[in-house]
Formats: structure tokens, sequence, C-alpha cells
């Protein structure tokens, strides 16, 4: 018999990340629960009315505020205003992103989607098993002073095992984890092209070429440095294992 892939991909995708969202959303706040909703007609209304979210589900859920705040922080060290351009940076963190992921979307697809997709299990029970593997993937990039933070924020207390939080706290505590991460990584990068900076402001102050923009004669020494010393070998290979 004879499938069709691309729909059966662009489905596969999409229940994924309607699994990312709608796990995020405190229950406590809505009248019902959703992960009581076993409704066709319900199911598909809230799958068109989140597919809106997905943007917001990838930044949140999955590495790519870290990939995407190292590698901007990269363009601005080097001293390249549009270089690399937006579109490389977004394109390369989104591929890096699926790379880094795709141990959890697996798990998430076979545990829940193809599951429920092939009717059997139901929606709520699509959503329970899918959040396991979603859980763990943020709890081990997670902060427990973050945790701390929203426990405290929301008045409850810590669980014993990390495997019973509320994804809701989860969810934000992952999310200020990596944008720390990645100002720590950040920094780093910055230090070596700081210094090639200071070093020719300092070379031009002492001949007297004040008004010669620094940046200009830096950043040929810059792009040397960086090809030099393999640098987009250096920055991936570390974003990558600083995941594992």
């Amino acid at each position: 018999m004879k499938t069709n892939l691309p729909n059966y991909l662009n489905t596969t995708v999409a229940g994924i990340f309607l699994f990312f969202f709608i796990l995020a959303i405190p229950s406590p706040a809505y009248a019902f629960d959703f992960k009581d909703i076993d409704s066709p007609l319900i199911e598909i209304f809230f799958i068109i009315s989140f597919l809106s979210f997905l943007p917001a589900v990838l930044i949140m859920f999955t590495s790519f505020t870290r990939i995407v705040i190292v590698l901007s922080f990269l363009r601005h060290a080097l001293g390249g205003q549009q270089v690399p351009p937006n579109p490389v940076i977004i394109g390369l963190s989104l591929f890096l992103t699926f790379f880094i992921m795709s141990p959890t979307l697996n798990a998430v697809t076979e545990g829940a989607v193809t599951p429920y997709m092939a009717k059997e299990i139901t929606f709520g029970e699509a959503l329970k098993k899918a959040e396991t593997p979603i859980k763990t993937f943020m709890l081990r990039q997670t902060r427990e002073k973050d945790i701390a933070l929203f426990a405290e924020l929301s008045g409850k207390t810590i669980p014993a095992t990390p495997a019973d939080l509320p994804i809701g706290l989860v969810v934000p505590a992952f999310a200020i984890s990596e944008l720390k991460t990645a100002f720590e990584i950040g920094f780093l990068i910055f230090l070596p092209f700081l210094m090639i900076d200071m070093v020719v402001a300092s070379i031009l102050l002492s001949m007297g070429m004040m008004m010669l923009p620094p940046i200009m004669i830096s950043l040929p020494f810059k792009l040397l440095l960086f090809v030099l010393v393999d640098g987009w070998n250096l920055v991936v290979g570390s974003m990558m294992r600083s995941f594992q």
C-alpha cells in the first residue's frame, strides 16, 4: 500500500508541536482539563486554533533559544552588522534545533503521536504520554534554582522527584535557564574578539588616527582568527555538547 509521505510528515510534525503547546497550558486556568478531551470536534478546534502559536512553542520548549542567542552574540562579536544575515542564523538555528531535539521528537512520535493517529489511544492519553520525554529534556537543561524560584512564586511545594513537577512550572524555569546559559557562552565568545578590538584601538590611538573607526581595521583580523581556529566547528560543537 502506497503512503503519502509528505502528508504523513506534516501531520506528525503538527501533532508534535500541538502536544508541546497544550502541555504547557495550566489546566486550572480553564473550566476543564485539556487532558480529558476525547471529542474529535474539540480536538480539531484546538489543532486549528493553536497552529499560530507554533513559533512560541518552538522557542519555549526546545534548544532554539540558546542556539539563536549564541549565534547572534557571535555575529556582534565579529562586528558584522548583517553577516551572517538573519535568515542564515534562523535557518541554522532551526536545523540545529531539530538535530538536538530529534531523540525527544522521536520519543513523542512513537509513544504518543503515532498511537493516537492509529486510534490506539485517546487524545488525553496521548498528551500524558507526550509529557514525559518533553519534561525529561527540559529538566536536564534547567537549574534547580530556577525551578525553586517558580515553585515559590506559584506557592507550590517542590515534589520529591523531578518527574512530578508540573509542566507549567518547568517551562518558564527552562526558559530562563536557557537564557543564562546562552549569555554565558556569548560572554566567552566575546572575549577574544574584544581583545582584538582593544589592541587595534590602542594602536590607532598611539598613531593619532582617532578619526578612523577601529572596527574597520579589526574586522579582517577577527575574520582571520575565526577562520584559522575553525570557529564554526568550535562554536557549533560546543553548543551541541552543552546539551549532553
